[in-house]
């Protein structure tokens, strides 16, 4: 997860901050988030952290790993999106039934 400086607040960017420190910590999720330009040792310790920006350029971040695969890259991911990754059940409204999971993810 990277930030931006800037006066501009990105909605998506609170909205996955919210998820990440509360909704999916409560719910047992372990979720490690690092800034490019404050823990550049943690990308340069994982090879497809150190060679997306290489490959894709700074403006392609916001990259996400599940397990070591690569998820999502250039956005956050909205809150259905983790549930279907994590196998949260659809117990809160949030939007499972337009989502599709992909059966070859691991958690």
């Amino acid at each position: 997860m990277t930030r931006r400086c800037g006066s501009d607040v990105d909605q998506a960017l609170v909205d996955f901050a919210a998820d990440v420190q509360q909704w999916l910590k409560q719910r047992g999720v372990q979720v490690e988030c690092f800034n490019l330009l404050r823990q550049l040792i943690n990308f340069a310790c994982n090879e497809k952290a150190k060679t997306f920006p290489e490959v894709s350029g700074v403006d392609g971040l916001h990259l996400l790993l599940l397990d070591g695969e690569t998820v999502m890259a250039g956005r956050y991911p909205k809150r259905a999106e983790l549930a279907c990754w994590f196998a949260i059940p659809p117990l809160e409204n949030v939007g499972l039934a337009t989502m599709f999971c992909h059966s070859v993810m691991r958690y």
